[in-house]
């Protein structure tokens, strides 16, 4: 047997015992926590570095490039600014986003994987004071950090990276399309994409979905170029893409089950494995993701079972139909109101089954088909599962607010079916021009007004809340209050000074020395209270009730939905003396499902339309 397989055979297990065994999870955390930053910049670097050596390899040159047309510049650009231009950018999902910013605040002040949960403004000097590790992995909120260290802190360094991204992931599609059938076929692929106003949601947000679509497209493509070269640079290029599409999205990791079979398979086929001695070590660069993934095992109330009454396990098959159900209801929505794409949906399922038994063909004749066939057919598999597994989640409904996003490589995966299958029946080339008129049709007559409704964000009110708070920053520059908030790592990341509602209740003597002293200019509450449908009270939840010892002052006031109201208040006094707990409100919506809740907002909401003047 070859000693470099041997060494790889042993860096595997070896992996395998430091990821799963050695550690204890809290040992693995506190890994995660001071060696993430590292590994991510250790990752990317052998990633630009393998990506470098696979254009060399290539004689890629400029002067090679200044030689192609011209026109799929202007179309990916295009289309890149009309995703953007219907859209305002902002942080659309609430906790993802914003823990993803704060993890890269702190890996850009301290060089630690952790998201601030308290955070202080000392004598002009924003000081970061109290985190945790988040469960979500690091490759995003890295590339985030290394643009605070280049061009200096700020939010807005998130919308910055996702703009770029847009228009690479456009770039990406475009030529994928060209592998598979030319240049025409790139075109319908970029238009496909543009027509779903799900992309133009994130496009502009502060999430890691379009890295990772950016990341399954570009290993897709370099499983491609293995393929047709089978050489150690390519070897290593595509290895090191599947390893930070792994650390890019939890569920990602499905797919090195692709990129491992087209390995095996290169490796079978050639009877012989290709092996650098960077490809040796490459099971050791799994550890960030095993050990990471711990925290599932330290903090069960990382699956968010509480999200869902009633479900006692995060994956099971009897979900399935349901999901289907609403899965089904988001992509064929007329809408407009789920972000979907009408025209992608039925191309994309006309084209679906046939595109299965495309890739099973083509499984059947591998060593004859050509390379990005064969690698396309290959991932195929990581679709397939990744799909499986989102529909086997217990909160895998694809038409509610938060989870819609988890679609969207379902939806590359609808375009580049189209695509494929285009590509079989392309009848005297005028399949194309079809394609592209119907696709143009589909967006002007669905997309389009949707995406200037923008039904879809409207109905998920915590991101328009999440707005509002950026808006009282803007009207307050100053900075230099404090904000009582159980959501304070948005605070925190603007640079405001902030803790959560259970320390105002657990250290008010702190609080008070603080007030009495005027450390801040002000000090401020947010509160979220629920409105009973029946009498129009209203009430605070205990978890934003600081309680009855701080007199507070209404300053902003708004109604983001039927039954709730968002208020900041100002605290004008604080009382003396141990810490008395917030008053428990009578039984109201919060102890109803989430069925009998939503009937509820329904039957107002229908009698309020009726009442209006």
């Amino acid at each position: 047997m070859d000693r470099r397989l041997v060494l790889l055979l042993l860096t595997s297990a070896l992996a395998l015992i430091l990821g799963f065994v050695t550690f204890t999870p809290d040992q693995s955390l506190q890994a995660v926590i001071y060696g993430g930053y590292w590994a991510m910049l250790l990752l990317t670097l052998l990633f630009g570095w393998s990506l470098l050596k696979a254009a060399r390899d290539s004689g890629i040159h400029l002067v090679q490039l200044k030689d192609k047309p011209r026109w799929p510049v202007g179309l990916i650009g295009g289309c890149g600014l009309l995703l953007m231009m219907h859209e305002t950018y902002g942080f659309k999902i609430l906790m993802d986003e914003v823990m993803l910013l704060g993890t890269s605040m702190n890996m850009h002040f301290d060089k630690t994987a952790l998201v601030p949960m308290r955070g202080h403004d000392i004598q002009g000097a924003f000081q970061l004071l109290a985190g945790q590790l988040d469960k979500r992995p690091l490759f995003q909120p890295f590339l985030v950090s290394l643009l605070h260290d280049l061009t200096g802190y700020r939010p807005e360094n998130v919308f910055a990276l996702n703009t770029v991204l847009t228009f690479v992931l456009l770039a990406l599609a475009y030529v994928t399309g060209c592998r598979i059938s030319g240049r025409k076929a790139g075109a319908v692929a970029v238009l496909l994409l543009t027509s779903l106003p799900l992309l133009a949601q994130n496009a502009t947000g502060g999430g890691f979905e379009l890295l990772n679509l950016v990341m399954i497209l570009g290993t897709l493509l370099l499983g491609m170029r293995y393929l047709a070269r089978r050489d150690g640079n390519s070897l290593e290029a595509f290895g090191l893409s599947g390893i930070l599409l792994a650390n890019t999205r939890y569920e990602s990791v499905v797919f090195l089950l692709p990129v491992g079979l087209t390995v095996l398979w290169v490796w079978w086929n050639d009877r012989r494995p290709t092996l650098s001695w960077l490809v040796i070590f490459m099971p050791l660069l799994l550890l960030p993701y095993a050990l990471h993934n711990q925290v599932f095992s330290v903090r069960t109330s990382s699956w968010e079972m509480a999200s869902r009454p009633g479900f006692d396990k995060p994956f099971s098959l009897s979900y399935v139909p349901d999901n289907i159900a609403h899965a089904l209801n988001f992509f064929f929505s007329p809408t407009g109101e789920h972000s979907n794409s009408f025209v992608l949906s039925v191309l994309g399922f006309l084209a679906l089954p046939f595109f299965v038994l495309w890739s099973l063909k083509t499984f059947r004749q591998l060593r004859a088909a050509p390379p990005p066939q064969a690698a396309l057919a290959i991932f195929a598999l990581g679709f397939a599962a990744h799909t499986l597994l989102l529909l086997c989640y217990f909160w895998g409904r694809f038409d509610d607010p938060v989870i819609r996003r988890l679609s969207l490589p379902l939806n590359l995966a609808l375009v580049i079916g189209v695509v494929t299958v285009a590509t079989e029946m392309n009848w005297r080339g005028r399949i194309w021009p079809l394609l592209a008129v119907v696709t143009g049709a589909g967006f002007f007559a669905h997309s389009l007004p949707a995406m200037a409704r923008h039904g879809y964000s409207a109905e998920y009110y915590v991101g328009r809340e999440m707005e509002w708070r950026r808006e009282f920053i803007t009207a307050h520059p100053e900075r230099d209050y404090l904000f009582i908030d159980n959501n304070s790592i948005i605070w925190i990341t603007h640079l405001v000074s902030a803790t959560p509602v259970r320390q105002a209740l657990d250290q008010k003597g702190n609080i008070i020395f603080n007030f009495r002293n005027r450390i801040f200019s002000a000090i401020y509450v947010f509160q979220r209270l629920s409105i009973d449908p029946g009498s129009g009270r209203m009430t605070v939840p205990p978890e934003d009730d600081p309680g009855p010892d701080y007199q507070l002052e209404t300053v902003w006031e708004r109604r983001f939905t039927p039954l709730t109201v968002s208020r900041i208040s100002r605290v004008v006094s604080i009382r003396e003396g141990p810490a008395t707990p917030p008053v428990r409100p009578p039984v109201s919506l919060e102890k109803l499902t989430p069925e009998e809740r939503e009937k509820i907002r329904l039957e107002y909401m229908s009698n309020f339309i009726k009442r209006l003047p």
